[in-house]
């Protein structure tokens, strides 16, 4: 599925089309997907300046004066930028036209989610899918302190809880496990067992390695693609994701994979400890 990296990139890459711009149509192909659409989304919007993009997690935020529109991407979903007058597919199922282009969400596997929050119903960050994520891995707030204090108590392995989303958000299964290669830190070790000292190599392998996956434009998942319909490329740099019984870019050694949590994990037994 879609991670902070790709999501982020379809955030910039949606952002110059969108922000100032009048909405002019709304157009919803099905009642839903993971949730039902909101029923006068397009009495809200039409008419309505977009002020601003944003991104929570993996949630892509549309702001506007009286609410924030809030895209999801599920498993399997992309936005692009198109002419209006693109003839919509199978699995197109939600447009926002900004004059002579739209922005349209195709899902296949419908897990994506189009939902409303409006400011009557208090601040964006207690919105139910929001109010529960942890700190942006990218802003200040992230620190290697932070996640040391919050681990003191969690016997979970480190991936597992870098999984959890409420310590940290958007380190998802890819990046997760690039992270803990450049960090040095086998993902099978209990979170409460890492010191703060290999806490600051894992905060600072997780700046790192999200900063250059956005640079390079994501990975290229199954279904992935940015506004733009351009591939990312970042997996052309993966240390250990996806690469078992490869040998290790840096010692030699036999990339590794387990299961853990149901999600694959992948690593070197000689290069993280």
């Amino acid at each position: 599925m879609p991670e902070l990296p790709e999501v982020e990139v379809t955030r910039r890459g949606v952002a110059p089309h969108l922000e100032g711009r009048v909405v002019t149509a709304v157009v919803l192909r099905h009642t839903g997907l993971r949730w039902p659409f909101p029923p006068n989304l397009s009495e809200l919007l039409v008419g309505r300046t977009i002020l601003r993009t944003g991104r929570r997690g993996k949630y892509l935020l549309i702001g506007f004066e009286h609410g924030t529109l809030i895209v999801h991407l599920g498993m399997s979903g992309h936005l692009r930028i198109l002419p209006q007058s693109t003839l919509a597919q199978k699995h197109d199922h939600f447009d926002l036209e900004v004059g002579d282009q739209i922005m349209r969400l195709t899902d296949p596997r419908r897990f994506g989610a189009v939902l409303w929050h409006g400011n009557e119903e208090g601040v964006l960050d207690e919105h139910l899918l929001l109010r529960s994520l942890g700190v942006e891995p990218l802003e200040d707030t992230f620190t290697a302190l932070l996640l040391y204090k919050q681990t003191r108590k969690r016997s979970a392995p480190i991936k597992q809880v870098l999984l959890a989303g409420d310590i940290v958000v958007g380190v998802g299964n890819i990046y997760a496990s690039e992270s803990l290669f450049k960090a040095g830190i086998n993902p099978k070790v209990a979170a409460h067992r890492i010191s703060l000292a290999r806490y600051e190599k894992l905060a600072k392998a997780i700046r790192e390695t999200l900063a250059a996956a956005i640079e390079k434009g994501g990975s290229t998942l199954r279904d992935f693609m940015a506004a733009d319909g351009q591939p990312g490329y970042f997996q052309q740099s993966y240390f250990v994701y996806d690469r078992a019984g490869d040998p290790c870019r840096v010692c030699g050694n036999e990339v590794r994979q387990l299961k853990q949590g149901q999600r694959s994990t992948f690593y070197c037994p000689n290069c993280q400890k």
